[in-house]
C-alpha cells in the first residue's frame, strides 16, 4: 500500500504574536532611522545598553503591567509604588540598622502589600480597577511625602559599592577620539530584566497560571464557564504587578542612588503606553511579554530622537501621545481585519450626505 502524504495547513500566528512582530518591526526600523540619523550616538553598543541600563525600573514596572493588561484589568499606581519604595529604602539604609538585604524586603514587602490590598479589592470586592489603583496611587503618594520630604542620598558603603557596580563585556566597546578602547558596561538591573522577562514570560506561555489570565482577560464569563477561578487569577496578576513595582523601586535608588518625592512621576503613563506599543490590548486576552521591553524601547529612542534633534521638551509629549494614538488605531485595525469584520468609519452628523446625495450617489455609474 503506498503511503499518503498529509500536508498539514500551517499555523496561524496569534493575535499576541502577530501585534509583537509588528511593535519589534517598527522599533528595529526606528533604530536604523536613529543609527542614520546620528551614527556617532546610536552606533556605539553603550549607547544601546545605556537603554536597559538608565530605564531598566521602567521596564520591570511594564512587565507587570503587561501582565494585569492581560487579564484586563489596569493599574496606574505602580510609579507612585515605585516612588515610594524609593524613598522608603533610602530611609532604611541611611538608619542605624540600614542593610542591603533589609532593604530589598522593604521594597519586596512595599510592593507586595499594595498588590494584595488591591487585587482583593478588585477581584473579590468587584470593584473597578481604574478607581481602586487611582486610590492606591493617592496613598503611595501620601505615604511618600509623609515618610520624608527632603531627597536623601544614600552614603552607606556597600550600598555605594552596588550602585557603582558594573558588569564589563571586555570583548565589546567602542575607542574614542584617541583611540583608547572603552569597554562597554552593565548595570545589574539590566540583568534583573533579563531574568525577570524570561521568568515572567515562561509563566505566561507555559503554566497554567499564564493560560488562564489569557482567558480571563479574553472573556471573563467564558473562562468562567470552563471551570477557571477569575477572581483568584485576578488577584494574583495585581499582586504580581505590586511585586514588579517593589523590585522597580529597588533597582531605581539603585540607578540614581537617592530617595525623591519625584522619583518614579508619572511611570505608570509611560509602562501603559510602552505596554500598547509593545502589542497589548487595553481589551486584554492580548498581549505578549516579549513586547514590553520592544514597546519601552521604541518609546525611549523616538524621545532620543527628538533630544538630538535639539527639539523642545515638550514636543517629546506631543510625539508619545500621536505615537500611542498611531499604535492603537493599528492594533484596533488589525484585530478587525484577522476577525474579519468590516471596517466602518463613523462621522459626526454634520459631516454625513443627506439622504438626497447617498441616493445620487448609489445611482450614479
Amino acid at each position: 500500500m503506498s503511503s499518503v502524504n498529509v500536508i498539514k495547513p500551517k499555523a496561524r500566528l496569534s493575535n499576541s504574536n502577530i501585534l509583537f512582530l509588528i511593535a519589534a518591526i517598527i522599533f528595529v526600523l526606528m533604530y536604523l532611522v536613529a543609527i542614520i540619523s546620528y551614527p556617532g550616538s546610536f552606533m556605539q553598543f553603550q549607547t544601546f545598553f545605556d537603554l536597559f541600563n538608565l530605564n531598566a525600573p521602567l521596564i520591570i514596572m511594564t512587565l507587570g503591567l503587561c501582565i494585569v493588561m492581560i487579564g484586563g484589568g489596569i493599574d496606574i499606581s505602580i510609579g507612585s509604588v515605585c516612588g515610594l519604595v524609593t524613598m522608603a529604602c533610602a530611609v532604611f539604609l541611611e538608619s542605624d540598622r540600614g542593610n542591603i538585604g533589609g532593604a530589598i524586603l522593604v521594597a519586596l514587602g512595599i510592593g507586595i502589600a499594595f498588590g494584595i490590598m488591591q487585587g482583593y479589592l478588585i477581584a473579590y470586592l468587584e470593584i473597578q480597577p481604574f478607581i481602586i489603583t487611582l486610590s492606591g496611587l493617592f496613598l503611595a503618594q501620601g505615604l511618600l511625602t509623609t515618610l520624608h520630604k527632603d531627597p536623601i542620598n544614600v552614603t552607606m558603603p556597600a550600598f555605594v559599592r552596588l550602585r557603582d557596580f558594573n558588569i564589563v563585556i571586555a570583548w565589546l566597546g567602542t575607542r574614542n577620539r584617541l583611540g583608547v578602547f572603552i569597554p562597554c558596561e552593565i548595570k545589574p538591573g539590566t540583568i534583573l530584566v533579563v531574568i525577570l522577562l524570561a521568568i515572567l514570560a515562561s509563566l505566561m506561555k507555559w503554566s497554567r497560571f499564564g493560560r488562564n489570565v489569557y482567558a480571563v482577560g479574553g472573556n471573563s464569563h467564558s473562562a468562567r464557564m470552563l471551570g477557571i477561578n477569575v477572581k483568584r487569577t485576578m488577584f494574583f496578576t495585581y499582586v504580581i504587578s505590586g511585586l514588579t513595582a517593589g523590585i522597580a523601586g529597588f533597582v531605581y535608588i539603585m540607578t540614581t542612588g537617592a530617595g525623591n518625592v519625584g522619583n518614579a512621576s508619572g511611570a505608570e503613563m509611560k509602562a501603559i503606553a510602552s505596554a500598547i506599543i509593545g502589542g497589548t490590548l487595553l481589551n486584554g486576552g492580548v498581549g505578549n511579554l516579549l513586547g514590553a521591553p520592544i514597546g519601552t524601547l521604541t518609546l525611549l529612542v523616538i524621545n532620543e530622537l527628538i533630544r538630538a534633534a535639539g527639539v523642545q521638551s515638550n514636543f517629546q509629549a506631543m510625539v508619545s501621545g500621536l505615537l500611542l494614538y498611531f499604535f492603537i488605531v493599528l492594533q484596533s485595525i488589525i484585530m478587525s481585519l484577522r476577525d474579519k469584520r468590516r471596517m466602518t468609519v463613523v462621522l459626526p452628523p454634520w459631516m454625513r450626505p443627506s439622504g438626497k446625495e447617498q441616493s445620487q450617489n448609489q445611482t450614479e455609474p
